[in-house]
């Protein structure tokens, strides 16, 4: 079989659809990658929850694949929006990375002020730790980010601790521990989406790794309940069964949070209704300061 596997462009993305690459060629399958542009990688201006949300990331590849361009695309899962277009299906979903953020610097620890990210849940959280920092905007790629902070434009950054190991950068800082900075939900994990194709399907399955399959979709089935977008500061994470989920306020002054043992995505689901329930001014709250945009997704 031969597979053209679409990536975005950044050293990340085709870091990530190599490691897919490498592990489909010791197969015996015939691989070949394709670079497909972005609305998200065009428009790094603006917070992502102003121009779409993580979903940007992912429509062009999506229509690539549904036009027959490519087979099947690599994401980071987390970019991938709940709501799928009908004929395609997340065919493998690998052994999870790190589900952590890191705390990248470029001075000491204690002489932090200035800190960067356009993601609502890390500003969210960050304020929740130390209410007197200022949380800067900050998009682009990995090593645009690195080189902000290291021409002194931040003090801290904060990142996916996953990106940084697959790329093999060595950044002075700290791994925020996941269960106090609670990620997005499927960060750290690699999805291949392909055609709903049966002999694509079986080709791919190899690569799937049952424990994370089952962790990330119990994360995203509490999304699901939660109904909320990339505007809203929420994080979901679950490793082994056990499952936390928080909301914050904007300005990380207020959360409500839900920690479980669940069984199954059901279980999940049940975790993500009681959340909503206790959540609901802050999940209101951060529509109208947003104006209500962006995807429902895992990011």
């Amino acid at each position: 079989m031969h597979l053209v596997i679409g990536t975005r462009g950044s050293k990340l993305a085709l870091n990530q659809a190599e490691r897919v690459c490498r592990a489909l060629a010791s197969q015996g399958v015939e691989v070949e990658t394709a670079i497909i542009r972005t609305k998200g990688d065009e428009e790094t201006g603006l917070p992502l929850h102003e121009v779409g949300g993580q979903g940007l990331f992912v429509k062009a590849l999506d229509d690539a694949i549904l036009k027959g361009e490519i087979d099947c695309a690599v994401h980071s899962m987390k970019d991938i929006p709940a709501k799928r277009p009908g004929g395609l299906i997340t065919a493998a979903i690998l052994e999870r990375d790190s589900p952590a953020d890191f705390l990248g610097l470029s001075t000491a620890m204690d002489q932090v002020s200035i800190v960067g990210t356009s993601s609502m849940r890390r500003r969210a959280q960050i304020l929740r730790h130390d209410s007197a920092v200022e949380v800067r905007p900050l998009r682009g790629n990995v090593d645009t980010r690195i080189r902000r902070l290291l021409a002194g434009d931040y003090h801290a950054i904060v990142l996916a601790e996953a990106g940084l190991q697959r790329l093999d950068y060595r950044l002075r800082g700290y791994r925020l521990p996941p269960e106090r900075f609670v990620p997005t939900a499927n960060q750290g994990a690699i999805a291949v989406v392909a055609r709903d194709d049966p002999h694509l399907i079986i080709t791919l399955s190899s690569l799937d790794h049952t424990p994370t399959r089952r962790d990330v979709g119990s994360e995203r089935a509490a999304l699901e309940e939660l109904g909320a977008g990339c505007f809203t500061p929420v994080g979901i994470y679950c490793r082994d069964g056990h499952l936390i989920a928080e909301v914050l306020s904007i300005d990380g002054k207020r959360t409500e949070r839900v920690e479980e043992d669940v069984a199954d995505s059901e279980a999940a689901r049940a975790c993500g209704r009681l959340l909503a329930g206790k959540a609901k001014d802050l999940l209101e709250e951060a529509r109208g300061l947003t104006g209500g945009k962006g995807d429902a997704a895992a990011g």
